[in-house]
């Protein structure tokens, strides 16, 4: 089998760095080009300097159709005005990690890139919107239950990311004077990935029409996202345990498990884990994410290897960073 050509456009921020770093070691991927318009000319280890003695590619800002997929890194709000600059040609692919395509009105021809959701629409598609970091966590925690149409009651949503889930610019909340030893919530109840979370629970439980009441916290760790839902719910632990089991009995990625879990043992992994607890008439979700792997680049490298009919795994089996 011939190897899959790949561009990727947006090459200088977190995740593109990522990307580039598990496309290397994809057995069947050969970078084509990484472009930048920052950064044309450097070798790519200049910038994301974990990368040196894996590759001597250098940012170019030239773009070529010549291959079998392109990854849009350029962050939001750019990926459109791209495109309408270099209209892709038929048989190219199209994985863009921004929030341009996620929601229905302004998809198109995209699918929503959540494979636990979308497995085979995925397979199918051409171009796939990635979904974004907090709301993949969010979505894997509800999607068993809107499946069973359990979703009945309000939904309550306190989720942590890590400091590389605000971008690689450097700003006020990033700086490490700021970070260090700090918490804070930030757009309180009106987070941008609420719209793709309200679509994908509708998607399957078309009458939901509770709030979810969404607080996201600024963490001061690196990469990694912890999230803890609940909502009011009868039944004991041991139906939802078999309901949620029986929903992700074909993900890769997605794992239940009986322990409390901890952050570590999601990051540097493709993985979401969830972990179910019942107190006095609420179910408890706890749900954990690499921000940057399945909230980001390993996603569009799971989406690619469906969107190829290659192995769902292929190049996203990775350890945990543990300790």
């Amino acid at each position: 089998m011939d190897k899959i050509k790949v561009g990727i456009i947006g090459g200088a921020g977190y995740t593109a760095g990522e990307l580039i770093r598990l496309l290397l070691h994809h057995p069947q991927v050969n970078i084509a080009f990484v472009h930048s318009e920052s950064q044309t000319g450097k070798p790519i280890y200049k910038i994301h300097q974990d990368l040196l003695g894996d590759t001597n590619l250098c940012f170019t800002d030239e773009v070529s159709q010549a291959v079998d997929v392109w990854f849009l890194c350029m962050g939001h709000g750019r990926s459109r005005t791209f495109l309408e600059a270099h209209p892709p040609e038929a048989n190219l692919k199209i994985i863009d990690l921004s929030n341009e395509f996620r929601l229905k009105a302004d998809r198109g021809t995209y699918v929503y890139g959540l494979p636990e959701l979308n497995r085979v629409a995925i397979q199918q598609a051409n171009y796939i919107a990635n979904p974004g970091c907090f709301a993949t966590a969010i979505q894997l925690a509800l999607l068993p239950l809107a499946k069973a149409n359990l979703l009945q009651q309000p939904i309550h949503v306190h989720a942590i990311t890590g400091a590389t889930g605000a971008g690689q610019r450097p700003t006020s909340t990033t700086h490490f004077a700021w970070r260090d030893n700090n918490l804070s919530i930030y757009k309180a109840f009106q987070h941008q990935h609420l719209e793709e979370i309200q679509q994908s629970v509708t998607q399957l439980q078309p009458d939901f029409e509770q709030p979810i009441n969404f607080l996201p916290l600024r963490g001061n760790f690196s990469r990694g996202i912890f999230a803890s839902i609940y909502t009011e719910l009868e039944g004991d632990l041991d139906y939802f345990q078999t309901l949620y089991t029986a929903y992700y009995e074909d993900a890769v990625f997605t794992h239940l498990t009986t322990e409390n879990p901890s952050l570590k043992q999601v990051v540097n992994t493709n993985k979401g884990i969830l972990y179910l607890e019942k107190q006095d008439g609420k179910l408890l979700i706890i749900s954990l994410i690499d921000n940057l792997l399945k909230g980001a680049s390993g996603q569009a490298v799971q989406n690619m290897n469906l969107l190829l009919g290659l192995e769902e795994t292929m190049g996203l089996n990775l350890k945990a960073s543990y300790f």
